[in-house]
């Protein structure tokens, strides 16, 4: 049994949620606002002092943290899922692009998010001014992403014929500050591509479970 620290409206969470399904083993979900006092919150931080979402508990009590190896984790764990390409090609791409999305666009968030982290004293002037460049630059990585990894005109998604890891991360993912109406107009077929991932089955029940109020 499998303990899944997360809350709804959390991208990274969705795509955790999404991918343990996919696997079919059990877990709990322990509601862990990082932002607000509760208990799930004090078990998240005895059990992650960093206070982060989504943190992923195995029955022994083994520690899992950060989106995109916990996805990596549970596709390795357990093949049949599909959340990794089985070819070796296609397998490093899939990883590359996980990494891409954790080392590129989850930071840009966190700064939107949490502009005086990065700027001493900041103004409520200089918190705007931070958060519409980096929401440029965030928009931007997307492009590249796209641009990158977009799937080959053979695959109906980034990793095959079905969803796995790579586009349950982007799918969750690109829905922060803007990010769906920038690709729209900026790499349509792109924005196609994670509509088709939002309504597919691998991914439409932690959707609705998770963003209630867009269904």
């Amino acid at each position: 049994m499998y303990t899944l620290f997360a809350t709804p409206g959390s991208v990274g969470c969705a795509a955790v949620d999404a991918a343990l399904r996919l696997c079919g083993v059990p877990f709990e979900t322990v509601e862990a606002a990082p932002w607000t006092e509760s208990p799930g919150r004090d078990r998240l931080k005895l059990a992650n002092p960093l206070v982060q979402i989504p943190t992923l508990q195995g029955a022994g009590g083994e520690l899992l943290t950060e989106t995109a190896a916990i996805l990596i984790h549970l596709g390795l764990t357990h093949p049949e899922a599909r959340l990794l390409p089985a070819d070796a090609a296609a397998r490093a791409s899939h990883l590359r692009g996980l990494v891409y999305l954790a080392a590129n666009v989850y930071p840009a968030i966190t700064v939107i998010d949490f502009p005086e982290r990065f700027c001493e004293a900041c103004s409520d002037d200089e918190a705007r001014r931070i958060r519409a460049q980096t929401r440029r630059h965030l928009h931007g990585l997307w492009e590249a992403f796209a641009d990158s990894f977009a799937a080959p005109s053979s695959f109906a998604f980034l990793g095959g014929d079905t969803p796995g890891a790579l586009d349950l991360m982007a799918a969750a993912l690109s829905k922060c500050f803007g990010t769906r109406p920038h690709l729209a107009a900026a790499r349509p077929g792109f924005a196609e591509l994670l509509s088709r991932i939002d309504a597919h089955p691998r991914f439409a029940d932690t959707e609705r479970r998770y963003w209630p109020d867009k269904h």
